[in-house]
């Protein structure tokens, strides 16, 4: 076999469907639009989702969820990463210096996967109640971050 003999197989290739070309090509003079109305028209058909002028679906139906904007701003670390990192005072700033958490995240929470067994001090750093209890039993230590608080005008807001 050589490389200047190879043809594709028959029936495999067609030629390329060409409208507006005449009478003899069979879809010639409309070019399968049809008769007048928008559709045959230049300038396209009407919006995705329109209904001639009935109120489309996608507005008849109520909305629901919500995408948080700060939804990826909180990166989740497991337990068995704890234990793998070098460092023994953990925060954020270790969590992104070993490659554990991303460099762009505002912060982290430790949630119990894994198990634990050496000594470890978070500092800044939230621990659901699991991993809590795993990191003390551990001999560790978890340092919450301070609670925010609450401006007086958002206090009023409340009332």
């Amino acid at each position: 076999m050589r490389l200047n003999v190879l043809k594709p197989a028959r029936g495999s290739k067609q030629s390329r469907h060409r409208v507006g070309r005449g009478v003899g090509s069979g879809w010639g003079k409309t070019a399968g639009l049809g008769h007048k109305g928008q559709r045959a028209r230049a300038g396209g058909y009407h919006k995705v989702g329109f209904e001639g002028g009935q109120m489309p679906l996608h507005r008849r139906l109520p909305k629901r969820g919500f995408a948080s904007p700060s939804r990826d701003a909180t990166a989740e670390v497991r337990l068995g990463e704890l234990e793998r990192m070098k460092a023994v005072d953990i925060d954020l700033a270790a969590l992104k210096s070993e490659g554990v958490v991303p460099h762009d995240v505002l912060a982290a929470k430790v949630f119990l996967a894994g198990k634990i067994a050496r000594k470890v001090t978070l500092k800044g750093v939230k621990a659901t109640k699991g991993a809590r209890a795993a990191i003390e039993a551990a001999g560790g230590k978890v340092e919450e971050p301070a609670p925010k608080v609450e401006s007086k005008a958002a206090e009023k807001a409340k009332d």
